[in-house]
């Protein structure tokens, strides 16, 4: 069984995160976020482009009222180079995981410790919003076609943590991490990865991938810790 390569995730992510709406413009693929989101906000290179491409990708954001937003992928040197040169600064570097789904799926998820749930519960939709998840994201799960659901952790008889999973070409791209302070460090995250991961296998997935920023240590030493492995990067480039 074969690894899916960067271009695959990079589809993945897309259609399992979709933007309000996208479109072409010159070299651009311009996205509409709806309030979802730098990830599907931000403009894409799907050719070479000239500093003269960038005005127009910049107006066509602002009329989406938003902020000048590029994604950077592998490969886009030249790209991030004239960003750069336009006086565009580096935000939130991205790390793309990937395992095997049977490697996720070897241990059981312990009694009651995460369920799927498919559309929100309520109690859902506020741990998401007391995590920074606002409508605008939930509004970008609600777009989300094909097989997909969430995921409510519990731990200590308490409502814990939140997810969102989604298949594609079968990869299930996991989104919307959200575990409650109170109960972080208490395996809450990684019950739902492996819960994430058995509602992929059952729907037929070969493999899990997420997306995580750079910084935030804590889950790239869980994601390593289950033996998911980087595969990809991006960064973001804004004015």
């Amino acid at each position: 069984m074969s690894a899916p390569d960067g271009e695959t995730l990079y589809r993945v992510v897309e259609d399992t995160w979709p933007p309000a709406r996208a479109e072409r413009l010159g070299p651009w693929t311009i996205r509409d976020g709806a309030g979802g989101g730098k990830r599907v906000a931000a403009a894409t290179a799907e050719g070479a482009v000239s500093p003269v491409d960038l005005t127009p990708a910049e107006s066509a954001m602002r009329a989406f009222d938003q902020t000048p937003l590029f994604m950077i992928r592998e490969g886009e040197d030249a790209l991030d180079r004239l960003l750069e040169a336009e006086g565009y600064s580096v935000i939130d570097p991205v790390l793309l995981y990937l395992a095997p789904i049977d490697e996720l799926t070897q241990d059981p998820i312990p009694p009651v410790s995460a369920f799927t749930i498919w559309p929100p519960l309520a109690i859902m939709l506020d741990l998401w919003e007391a995590g920074g998840i606002g409508p605008g994201r939930v509004a970008v799960m609600d777009r989300a076609q094909g097989a997909k659901t969430a995921i409510l952790a519990r731990n200590s008889d308490q409502p814990a943590g939140v997810a969102f999973v989604a298949l594609r070409e079968n990869i299930a791209m996991i989104h919307a991490i959200e575990v409650t302070p109170a109960h972080r460090r208490q395996g809450v995250a990684c019950n739902i990865l492996r819960a994430a991961a058995h509602w992929a296998q059952d729907q037929g997935a070969t493999h899990l991938s997420l997306a995580v920023t750079r910084a935030n240590q804590g889950a790239n030493a869980l994601y390593s810790s289950l033996g998911m492995q980087v595969v990809g990067h991006y960064h973001y480039r804004i004015k």
